[in-house]
């Protein structure tokens, strides 16, 4: 469980990250904008460049299928993988990733030289989500684009070539709150079979988190993503009315720390810094998985922030990285 006692002076920079950080000073802080399209602009910009700086993986082909929304709507659903997974006659596990981006921001093609360098190291493919973005499409359409793509590779996993009883959700940021949010679809609705296994990373799962800090708080000077942008996603994707106010009606699959539920949920996988503004419902979001008797693996990476990957050569990423992949491959 987290320490609620700590305090500015005891929070600090891993040695590793401050180094990294050093030539870049406020730049590796996302500004303060007014406006979503203002924060997507720049957020699409900077992940580019980060992703960008991937290696390639020749390996990797990348398959686009287009399925219909809850809505009637098609989303695109982009497979990475193989020659040979692509080709395969025996049914092979699979895993669902949902991009970050504050779910306003980003896409398949910005996150693909990640979503292909996961599927290239941990010999598993994985299909990437195309869901429609807030605030155009607020809640309940980006959490039902990614049901509608679980459910549609599960119908038609015989033609996929896929074990339907080896599938799992991957996200990280808004994406890992959407995986939770999609998880939860899937257990209430009877996905049959029920999904393996999910993998959140620094997941965003907690709209009332917003009442809990201030700009003025101890993680607020070590926050990549800064609180008032987080009040700008959240409110782009719930509504301004509801978003961090305790006795608003928030679907618990928008926020799922808002599920009162957590019982029969794959089993998970977390991980967060503890310098992420997500820290403290991540770390709450573990163990009430853990009190509900789902099997759950949390890991709390001292002195880095959201987005610690941006340094990639740091001890911790790397950590962070081999953890992860084995959570893939045990499927």
């Amino acid at each position: 469980m987290v320490n609620n006692s700590h305090t500015a002076r005891q929070l600090d920079w891993d040695p590793e990250y401050a180094e990294w950080r050093r030539p870049f000073g406020d730049m590796t802080r996302v500004p303060v904008y007014n406006t979503v399209l203002e924060f997507r602009h720049f957020s699409d910009t900077m992940l580019r460049a980060v992703w960008s700086q991937l290696p390639k993986q020749p390996t990797i082909q990348r398959t686009v299928h287009k399925v219909a929304s809850h809505d009637g709507v098609e989303i695109e659903i982009t497979r990475f993988a193989t020659a040979e997974q692509t080709a395969s006659q025996d049914p092979l596990p699979a895993w669902l990733y949902f991009h970050g981006g504050g779910m306003v921001a980003a896409s398949v093609d910005i996150f693909a030289p990640q979503i292909a360098k996961l599927a290239a190291d941990s010999g598993v493919q994985l299909f990437g989500v195309e869901y429609r973005l807030a605030p155009d499409h607020p809640d309940p359409t980006p959490v039902e684009d990614c049901y509608a793509a679980l459910k549609w590779i599960s119908e038609n996993a015989a033609e996929l070539k896929v074990d339907p009883k080896r599938l799992g959700l991957m996200g990280d940021s808004a994406g890992g709150g959407l995986a939770a949010g999609t998880s939860l679809l899937a257990r209430d609705r009877g996905l049959n079979p029920p999904l393996a296994r999910q993998i959140l990373i620094y997941p965003m799962l907690d709209d009332r988190s917003l009442l809990a800090m201030t700009p003025q708080s101890a993680l607020a000077s070590f926050a990549t993503v800064p609180y008032e942008s987080l009040v700008l996603c959240w409110e782009a994707y719930v509504g301004k009315d509801k978003a961090g106010k305790a006795d608003a009606q928030v679907s618990p699959y928008a926020a799922p720390s808002r599920a009162t539920d957590l019982s029969d949920l794959p089993a998970t996988y977390i991980d967060v810094g503890n310098l992420d503004l997500f820290r403290d419902e991540c770390a709450m979001f573990a163990a009430r998985l853990a009190a509900a008797d789902v099997d759950v693996e949390f890991h709390m990476f001292s002195g880095v922030p959201h987005g610690f990957e941006s340094a990639a050569n740091i001890g911790i990423t790397k950590r962070a990285y081999v953890g992860r992949l084995k959570a893939m491959t045990s499927l």
